[in-house]
């Protein structure tokens, strides 16, 4: 960290002092009016130190040198505050103000889930057949169903799962989340549960060789594998936008460019040339938004963290990737289609 703190009391600026990233120790000092029968000046310090990766602060209040408060607080005490809304802004007038003021009054009403997954399912159905319908609509209900288990996890209020037709579907949640693992986590469990259910579909055609189960796992292969692209607002934009924006060595920052380019060679190299060009498209997009990694309120990742996110983006996308080439190696042109539009 460089730059400065500033130490606010109300909206008041009482203290600021220069911050370095090779020392984890602070001290504020400032003075305040006491009001009364006697006005008296207070004496105030607050200090103590503050480490980012991994987060940990450590302060103690002080009055007229007499200690007042201590306290530590850690990430996972982040994690579970309530985010404080800011001040509400004028309403300005717009078509898309107004279209999501529609989508919230939707959104309140139990009855439109139902309406929702009804128009899915006549809209598929008239796309596909209604098997293939049927099949679809469980899959993406597992993948939101992921979503919501790690929205639950971390103890956020879920308002349930909407099925848009032709669009996909939503997990939606009132709350605000703290930090960039509570989105991380978030955003790749609806893939990494949709790789489940394709590796479950794809060793119940081996045991059974009913061809409808390989039709679902690479299908739902296809789907989820799109959905872990960097490009937002898609679950994978999410991830590495996370990642990148929490990393500020110049080292970390080419080994993230390294890895995105090695993304890349790798989906050409194996003929996979439509996910190769989405994923440089979408890592250009998120490379270009680093700059605007500070302006966030998440608390960023630590090392051990970013790590894990990687393998874990990597596993997922890898997963979903050889699904898709392995059934796509059939004679079956059906099945074979996913791997071909990836290869478009």
């Amino acid at each position: 960290m460089a730059g400065w703190q500033q130490l606010f009391w109300g909206d008041k600026c009482v203290s600021q002092i220069n911050a370095n990233a090779n020392s984890e120790t602070f001290s504020h000092q400032f003075s305040l009016q006491r009001e009364g029968s006697e006005q008296r000046e207070l004496q105030v310090e607050l200090k103590g130190s503050l480490q980012w990766q991994p987060f940990d602060l450590q302060f103690q209040l002080l009055v007229n040198e007499e200690l007042l408060h201590e306290n530590t607080l850690n990430e996972k005490d982040i994690e579970q505050r309530q985010v404080t809304q800011g001040e509400k802004q004028p309403i300005k007038f717009s078509f898309v103000g107004m279209a999501g003021l529609g989508l919230k009054l939707l959104k309140s009403a139990k009855v439109i889930k139902v309406l929702f997954a009804a128009g899915s399912l006549a809209a598929y159905s008239w796309l596909f057949s209604i098997e293939f319908a049927i099949a679809l609509i469980l899959c993406l209900v597992f993948h939101e169903y992921g979503h919501i288990k790690a929205m639950k996890y971390f103890g956020l209020k879920t308002k349930g799962i909407y099925l848009i037709p032709f669009v996909g579907g939503l997990a939606l949640s009132d709350d605000k989340i703290n930090t960039r693992w509570q989105d991380i986590v978030i955003s790749i469990m609806g893939p990494f549960f949709g790789l489940i259910l394709s590796i479950a579909c794809l060793v119940g055609y081996w045991l059974t060789d009913i061809e409808i189960l390989a039709g679902l796992a690479v299908f739902n292969a296809l789907l989820n594998l799109f959905n872990m692209l960097p490009v937002l607002p898609l679950d994978g934009g999410h991830v590495l936008k996370s990642i990148a924006f929490s990393i500020n060595s110049k080292v970390g920052l080419v080994a993230c460019v390294l890895g995105a380019a090695l993304g890349v060679y790798i989906s050409y190299h194996f003929g996979l040339a439509l996910l190769g060009f989405l994923l440089a498209i979408g890592s250009i997009e998120i490379f270009f938004e680093y700059k605007r990694r500070h302006l966030s309120d998440l608390l960023p990742l630590n090392r051990y963290a970013q790590i894990v996110s990687a393998l874990w983006y990597v596993i997922t996308v890898g997963g979903l990737s050889a699904i898709i080439w392995f059934v796509g190696q059939t004679a079956n042109d059906a099945l074979s289609l996913p791997l071909k539009i990836l290869g478009s």
